[in-house]
């Protein structure tokens, strides 16, 4: 199944003329699921490949204007084509009465609007996967959400099967999902006579807005990839310290300490260009890249390869009727 995270919006409190505040989609076989909705998010999808899909699930990692600001006029635009389809929005506790008072500007709408308060430690349980709720560091209620996939059956050892001679059909299939079978010779063939180890599924780190914290560390031990916030560059620490933020060095001292395959460093301040805050991390955790709005991270299943960077993976092609990003 297919995973990956586009980024709408990587600039850090307003917008720049590169980069949109926060917004970013993770897509995972058929499912789309929005975290955070800075100004412009509506705009920043209908400017790129994937349009505006009819969204059943938005996380807010905390609510302040640059993760919120997009959320009414998106569920106003919902309302106008007719949308019935129901929308969930998780955010920390408060998250219930943000959306009450959000009520005012985008009014009635034709569709049933949820908001679910999560606290740290609950696991939201879907299909195949869970999203972890942890906490973070930013001085008000904030959270950061991984999205953790349930292990696999090992790989079917096809020249074992033969070797055994379990015939093609459900035999096969019922040994791959872990059920012993019985031949018609009246042998019985379990799992682990044809069938390797399990396999980890993905994992996937979102931090939102933090200082360094242990928390993120430890969720994100051996994570496929960890999305960081890097407001700020070393030389502005104390000024991180006091907001509350990070660096990108400290990003990428989480990374390097929690063994992650990529570190992703988002929310950077306006006063950055960005290859600046990546050069700083690389020197600490190589396996670091600075996404730029609408490039695109790939995860693979760790035995296909590693979590790769597509640059512009969501911008409109040459020829296209919709307008080009500013880069």
């Amino acid at each position: 199944m297919d995973l990956d995270l586009v980024f709408l919006g990587t600039s850090a409190s307003a917008p720049t003329a590169g980069r949109a505040p926060t917004a970013m989609l993770v897509r995972r076989g058929g499912e789309r699921l929005l975290f955070d909705c800075a100004e412009g998010t509506q705009r920043q999808l209908m400017r790129s490949t994937l349009g505006l899909p009819d969204l059943e699930e938005i996380f807010l990692t905390h609510f302040h204007a640059d993760h919120t600001l997009g959320l009414p006029g998106l569920l106003k635009t919902f309302a106008l084509r007719g949308r019935e389809t129901p929308l969930t929005v998780y955010g920390p506790v408060g998250v219930r009465d943000l959306l009450g008072d959000l009520r005012r500007v985008f009014g009635r709408v034709s569709y049933p609007v949820e908001a679910v308060e999560v606290r740290p430690g609950e696991a939201l349980e879907r299909d195949g996967y869970r999203i972890l709720v942890f906490p973070v560091h930013h001085g008000v209620a904030a959270a950061g959400y991984a999205l953790d996939e349930d292990d696999r059956p090992g790989e079917f050892d096809a020249a074992a099967a033969d070797a055994l001679g379990i015939p093609f059909g459900p035999e096969r299939g019922a040994l791959q999902r872990g059920d012993s079978v019985t031949l018609d010779d009246d042998r019985v063939v379990t799992p682990g006579q044809v069938v390797g180890p399990s396999r980890s599924g993905r994992r996937i780190v979102i931090t939102g807005d933090t200082a360094p914290v242990e928390t993120v560390q430890v969720l994100a031990e051996g994570a496929d990839v960890l999305v960081h916030e890097a407001t700020f560059g070393e030389d502005e620490r104390a000024r991180a310290a006091e907001t509350l933020h990070s660096t990108a060095r400290q990003a990428a001292e989480v990374a390097a300490a929690a063994g992650v395959r990529l570190l992703a460093l988002t929310h950077i301040s306006p006063r950055h260009l960005g290859p600046e805050l990546l050069e700083e991390a690389k020197k600490v955790f190589p396996a670091t890249v600075a996404p730029r709005d609408f490039d695109v991270i790939e995860v693979p299943f760790a035995e296909r390869g590693e979590p790769r960077l597509v640059r512009r993976g969501a911008r409109p092609p040459r020829g296209s009727d919709l307008p080009a990003p500013v880069t």
